[in-house]
């Protein structure tokens, strides 16, 4: 969809199927808090053609050279409540970085959801992918933070946004994080959303690589590295989706199918592939039994973070905290 969803300016005649399977990413909606540390709304932070708005968290005090992450909702919510549920702000205090923080906008999406399925927002140089990319521009020159560290993360329609941005603008990414989220081109791959989120694509893994680089052509990297989490009970995005992500990412890194290290983190099931250099290039964590949503801790221990809630699931893993220690941000 472009950033004018079929929603609110029909474009398709598949606008009611739409319809249904924006419904059903009602499951990464955690709300706003009225509590929480200031997040602040950003204007004038480029051509802005996908209509989005920009927030942005920076501690007090934050020096110069520090990194950049991008922090994607899910449908029907807000920056503010992604971000400070999903615990990316507070570890922003306790590390030391600045929080980027796009929002969808109803008159994009009746549901705000991130347009990770349409076309036109998902191409490098045009609609919502380019605004996010505008905003980290905006980020780092204002903070003057490290453009070389800057990572993205998102859940579920931010997830597949993620794999947007990692394809479209792989030069400004180090890394990223989908959490129930989608490959990139899988709507356009399966000729339908609704078929990609609920059955997957068809596609070999060299296919799934060719749809990333056909993005950004001519790029001869290097690309993001990539960290999966994945409900094993989610029925909104299947997990389907993780293994297509695996076939997507390896391809493009250059690594083959097969596992270097398959052991459990916390009790979960966790896989890393490595690249032919040996550098991780993909990881996964099937959290067993998990439904759609955001993997917190909520607690003051080291590794905790996040605030339990609808689709903020206590699962005794905080997805921010692992994906930010990976990244070596604390």
């Amino acid at each position: 969809m472009t950033h004018t969803s079929a929603l609110t300016r029909p474009r398709t005649r598949a606008a009611t199927v739409l319809l249904v399977l924006f419904a059903l990413f009602l499951a990464a909606v955690p709300r706003a808090s009225a509590a929480g540390p200031a997040i602040q709304e950003v204007t004038g932070f480029g051509s802005n053609p996908g209509g989005l708005k920009m927030f942005r968290y920076v501690p007090d005090g934050l020096p110069g050279g520090r990194p950049v992450v991008v922090v994607l909702h899910g449908c029907t919510q807000n920056a503010a409540g992604y971000g400070n549920g999903s615990g990316w702000v507070s570890l922003a205090d306790r590390w030391g970085f600045s929080v980027v923080l796009p929002q969808q906008t109803s008159g994009n999406n009746l549901n705000s959801c991130f347009n990770w399925f349409q076309s036109g927002d998902i191409e490098r140089g045009h609609g919502e992918a380019a605004s996010i990319a505008q905003m980290v521009d905006k980020q780092v020159a204002d903070v003057g933070a490290d453009a070389s560290r800057s990572y993205v993360s998102g859940l579920s329609a931010g997830g597949g946004m993620t794999a947007v941005m990692m394809a479209a603008y792989p030069e400004k990414f180090a890394a990223a994080g989908v959490v129930a989220g989608l490959p990139y081109g899988c709507a356009q791959a399966a000729t339908s959303p609704y078929v990609c989120m609920y059955v997957g694509a068809t596609q070999s893994p060299r296919q799934w690589g060719d749809r990333v680089r056909a993005a950004r052509p001519g790029y001869a990297g290097p690309w993001p590295r990539l960290t999966v989490f994945q409900g094993s009970a989610d029925y909104t995005v299947k997990p389907v989706n993780m293994a297509d992500l695996v076939e997507q990412w390896t391809d493009v890194r250059g690594a083959d199918q097969v596992a270097d290290v398959s052991d459990t983190v916390a009790g979960y099931p966790h896989q890393l592939f490595r690249d032919a250099s040996g550098s991780p290039a993909v990881e996964t964590y099937s959290i067993t039994g998990m439904g759609h949503g955001q993997p917190v801790d909520p607690g003051t221990g080291a590794g905790q973070c996040g605030t339990a809630g609808a689709y903020l699931l206590d699962v005794n893993m905080c997805a921010a905290y692992v994906l930010g220690h990976s990244w070596g941000l604390g």
